[in-house]
């Protein structure tokens, strides 16, 4: 072998090294599990996460697609505990606030990840009247019903089985006649799908055999940093949406929708979160801060993209999509650091955000108000999708 034949050997060698070493180091910058091969199917991990104080056991369910998205679901609550996203240097870290251990969910759990129903958000003073008949609810926000009351579906123990024909997971349960004061046994299934272009979808159906009243919603809440510590102000948000619900001093809407033009409820044009939060308007003092509900544009009820979250350091970016009327952003300000973090530290003001699909508060009170009643017969569907990339 002449002299200049081995000085090409050894300079591919090195070539091929150098590619070695650095495939290593970007494979190696993931703190997520590695993604799966083409020719792989995604696998549905089941575990056992804990026992509740009556001794029931509470499963947890992981749900991983071929990028390496990861999302662990119990089925307590139908709770998101955690969900891992990719920066874009590919690093995969948890973007939703939530506990390491079911004492914490059942101690002390302001909605993080939950199934919210049979109501989510408010009614007012704990009543409604449905056929010419008064319904009373437990007073649990002050003099209203938030989220379905003292024992809602983001309590309930729900009943999990695998899907066979997709990467995901079917949650049921029944909520039974006079179950926190709303009338009907109340059938209820969610799907979480998780797919491969890292998207998760949630649907919802549920029928019942009395008239009765339906709002369901996903209450995680996200700080795409991957960081608890930090305050989620410096997030860029989009909401396609020209008008908001106005509250009065209990945070209930008074009826009426209001443009967002010219006000801190602007975000037709995206903007970070915290450029308005502070802002001297009567509406965030009464939230202190943003806890809303935009109306979303959508004038034929399907599926839309109702919101876009971008956070410019990390590069993530998460769409949210759904057919529901209404999207409530609430900035976590009532967070207050006497929750712990799974991350180590506590979790304080505006360390998250949600941007909860759904129909408008205090809907059974509101005749003006896209309907949320449901009647034996019927059946109620909905979806929201929530899609993750990079940029």
């Amino acid at each position: 072998m002449t002299i200049l034949s081995k000085t090409l050997c050894i300079n591919v060698l090195i070539l091929f090294y150098a590619l070695f070493i650095q495939c290593a180091v970007i494979g190696s910058k993931s703190k997520n599990t590695t993604s799966l091969k083409s020719d792989e199917t995604p696998q549905i991990k089941k575990e056992l996460f804990g026992s509740t104080r009556n001794g029931q056991s509470v499963e947890k369910y992981t749900l991983t697609n071929r990028l390496g998205m990861r999302i662990e679901v119990i089925n307590y609550g139908g709770i998101i505990i955690r969900w891992t996203a990719p920066n874009r240097d590919g690093v995969y870290e948890d973007v939703v606030l939530g506990y390491n251990s079911l004492e914490k969910y059942i101690e002390s759990n302001p909605y993080f990840g939950a199934i919210v129903g049979r109501f989510a958000n408010r009614i007012a003073h704990g009543k409604f009247s449905l056929e010419g008949k008064e319904y009373s609810l437990a007073q649990n926000n002050g003099s209203n019903h938030l989220h379905g009351g003292l024992s809602g579906f983001d309590k309930a123990i729900w009943e999990v089985e695998c899907l066979k024909n997709e990467n995901g997971i079917q949650l049921s349960y029944t909520s039974k006649d006079g179950e926190e004061g709303y009338p009907g046994n109340l059938f209820v299934t969610v799907t979480y799908v998780l797919t491969d272009d890292n998207t998760l979808k949630v649907k919802y159906r549920a029928h019942t055999d009395i008239t009765t009243v339906i709002n369901l919603t996903q209450h995680s809440y996200f700080n795409l940093s991957g960081d608890f510590s930090k305050q989620i102000l410096d997030h860029e948000l989009y909401l396609n949406a020209d008008q908001y619900l106005p509250l009065d001093n209990t945070n209930i809407p008074i009826g009426n929708l209001q443009t967002v033009a010219d006000s801190p409820f602007d975000f037709r044009t995206p903007k970070i979160i915290g450029r308005d939060i502070e802002a001297k308007n009567d509406q965030i003092t009464i939230g202190n801060g943003y806890d809303h509900c935009w109306v979303i544009n959508n004038l034929n009820k399907k599926i839309v993209n109702a919101a876009e979250v971008y956070h410019p350091e990390s590069g993530r970016v998460m769409e949210v999509y759904t057919d529901q009327p209404g999207i409530q952003l609430y900035t976590a300000n009532y967070l207050n650091n006497k929750l712990a973090s799974k991350m180590g530290g506590t979790y304080g003001a505006r360390s998250g955000f949600c941007l909860e699909t759904q129909h408008f508060p205090n809907s059974p009170n509101e005749p003006s108000f896209p309907t949320t009643i449901l009647q034996p017969g019927e059946t109620f569907t909905s979806e929201t999708w929530f899609q993750f990339s990079v940029k």
